[in-house]
């Protein structure tokens, strides 16, 4: 069954919130907190600006993914960071994850992008060969971060 590719409501969150854990399960960066993860889902569905998409099969939610945007000098205008990109495990390799990122790019056209960017972690070979294949260029950057106070 091929899923179909929606904005999130507010009836997803459970979903998102699991798939968030499986996420997070992997990337050395972040913890899984399911307080912390409703309230950002929460503050990205009720955004006009922002976008949570997910694929859903059989009624239920089987991947996700965030585009957030943002005001880029470099670009002279607005952009779009994508984030959470994840497919739950009993469904990868369906090609959902291509789905969900072909509506992100989709959605910020409409929204007048010019750029999107997304991190990935470094030591995630198979998400970094998935991005490449997809056509995510390598950046000269680095991420670096402070939690502020």
């Amino acid at each position: 069954m091929t899923p179909s590719i929606r904005r999130a409501e507010p009836r997803d969150m459970d979903g998102l919130v699991r798939l968030l854990e499986t996420l997070f399960s992997i990337e050395a960066d972040f913890a899984c907190d399911a307080d912390k993860q409703r309230r950002g889902l929460e503050l990205l569905i009720a955004s006009a600006k922002d976008c949570v998409l997910v694929a859903e099969s059989g009624g239920g939610v089987v991947g996700m993914c965030s585009v957030q945007g943002v005001v880029s000098t470099a670009e002279g205008g607005p952009v779009g960071w994508v984030e959470d990109v994840v497919v739950a495990p009993d469904h990868a390799g369906r090609g959902i994850g291509r789905q969900l990122l072909a509506a992100a790019e989709a959605w910020a056209v409409e929204q007048g992008w010019t750029r999107l960017q997304l991190l990935a972690d470094r030591n995630n070979a198979a998400a970094l060969g998935f991005y490449g294949h997809l056509g995510w260029g390598r950046t000269e950057l680095v991420a670096l971060r402070k939690y502020p106070g």
